[in-house]
């Protein structure tokens, strides 16, 4: 449904905050890849589980599952705080589907990242990486 909003409807009738956060994964994409990450699937969602995962991509031999959080400012709640409980579960649940495509041995991991935005829309973002993260709460 995303994907049709975003490709029918026009820009100003897209909400706000689905603005920036798809701004703010273009963002995490592209940083990922200059750190070396090999990206293999955006906004993956399995038929079985709720949810979807951000980004997923490998950084040498470890597969990394990326949730992406964008702010525009740091005042109110981190990006990282706002991944809860259920958005983990949620997450992980995916995540086991993706797995099931692979060998049992594949290494992986789940990082957050938090994209912020200043003020001016020209500003370059402030990203942040955290680097296996638990999934757990």
């Amino acid at each position: 449904m995303d994907w049709i909003a975003e490709h029918t409807l026009p820009p100003e009738k897209i909400a706000a905050h689905h603005r920036a956060g798809k701004r703010g994964e273009e963002a995490a994409y592209v940083h990922l890849r200059t750190l070396g990450y090999t990206m293999v699937a955006r906004n993956f969602r399995s038929l079985r589980s709720r949810g979807e995962i951000d980004l997923i991509g490998w950084e040498d031999d470890v597969l990394c599952f990326v949730e992406v959080k964008t702010r525009t400012t740091r005042d109110v709640k981190a990006g990282v705080a706002a991944v809860d409980r259920h958005k983990r579960r949620e997450v992980a649940a995916v995540a086991r589907e993706y797995l099931r495509r692979l060998p049992p041995s594949c290494q992986w991991r789940f990082d957050m990242v938090s994209v912020y935005y200043g003020t001016s829309k020209a500003s370059q973002p402030l990203i942040e990486v955290f680097r296996n993260a638990s999934l757990t709460a």
